[in-house]
């Protein structure tokens, strides 16, 4: 398997504007995928934001197995985070989202009001990897298409100040990642979550892993999406990507059959997803 890696200049000039940008605010909203909440979580925010408060919000919950979301929700919880779980075109989100902030900045605005301060907006700054939904939740808080959204990493290309009402300024970040992933499989997770340009991994890998996932988890999705046997099935994940290629009608063009179930899998037409779970962690000799 291809080491499979993206940190582009424009990525390491976001972490700097970031770095320069965080005395401004008084907390950061991290925004990570619902699908992989764990490998989706930057670690140079971590490291940038030291002390800042902040708000994890797991995104595409629409797209994830709503009992693993619950599984991450008090997983997250356990290490301190305060953590929402959101469908960002939900009615509610911006209520929901400024009362987390509040809740989590109550000290800060009581001192502030007892010192006679002005009572002012409270002003985050939101961050993630590239195509986590940050402008579909960022246009939905402030109730008007102020961010371009596409399913694509790398649309939000500058930092913008935007209003979502008077209690809650936003300012919005391009899509980063970090100079190096924890593991392939990380870096593969990413990438079939769409977090990483399609261009810059061999399809052929991260559908493999697909594929693997799916006969795990998802087994009855992937024959019916596929009209694949039991025998089919029972194939090793090379020959079943193959055959699957065969059934779309692409002959021997498995790259193109590889493409096809790698945008399945990120539409939901393969079911509700998720990739790892906290139980992962101790299985990969991870500390939770």
């Amino acid at each position: 398997m291809a080491t499979i890696q993206w940190f582009p200049g424009h990525m390491a000039k976001a972490l700097r504007q970031i770095k320069e940008q965080l005395p401004l605010v008084d907390i950061v909203f991290e925004l990570v995928d619902a699908r992989v909440p764990y490998s989706s979580q930057n670690p140079e925010v971590h490291r940038l934001a030291g002390n800042k408060p902040r708000l994890l919000i797991m995104t595409k919950t629409d797209l994830a197995d709503p009992k693993v979301v619950t599984q991450w929700q008090s997983f997250f919880a356990k290490r301190g985070q305060v953590v929402l779980a959101l469908d960002s075109r939900e009615r509610q989100v911006a209520k929901k989202v400024t009362n987390a902030a509040k809740e989590i900045l109550k000290d800060q605005l009581a001192t502030e009001a007892e010192k006679g301060l002005k009572k002012r907006a409270i002003r985050a700054m939101c961050v993630g990897v590239p195509n986590v939904g940050k402008s579909t939740l960022l246009n939905h808080l402030v109730k008007k298409n102020v961010a371009q959204t596409g399913n694509r990493p790398g649309v939000t290309t500058g930092q913008q100040w935007l209003r979502s009402s008077a209690e809650l300024e936003l300012l919005d970040t391009p899509g980063v990642l970090w100079p190096k992933f924890a593991s392939q499989k990380q870096g593969t997770m990413l990438a079939l979550s769409g977090a990483i340009k399609d261009s810059l991994y061999p399809k052929d890998d991260v559908a493999l892993f697909a594929l693997a996932y799916l006969k795990e988890e998802r087994s009855a999705e992937l024959k019916a999406r596929y009209r694949l046997s039991d025998d089919d099935l029972a194939q090793p994940n090379p020959e079943l990507l193959l055959i699957i290629t065969q059934k779309l009608g692409f002959r021997d063009d498995y790259d193109r059959a590889s493409e096809r179930i790698i945008f399945d899998l990120r539409k939901g037409k393969l079911g509700l997803i998720s990739l790892e779970k906290p139980a992962d962690l101790n299985a990969e000799g991870i500390n939770e």
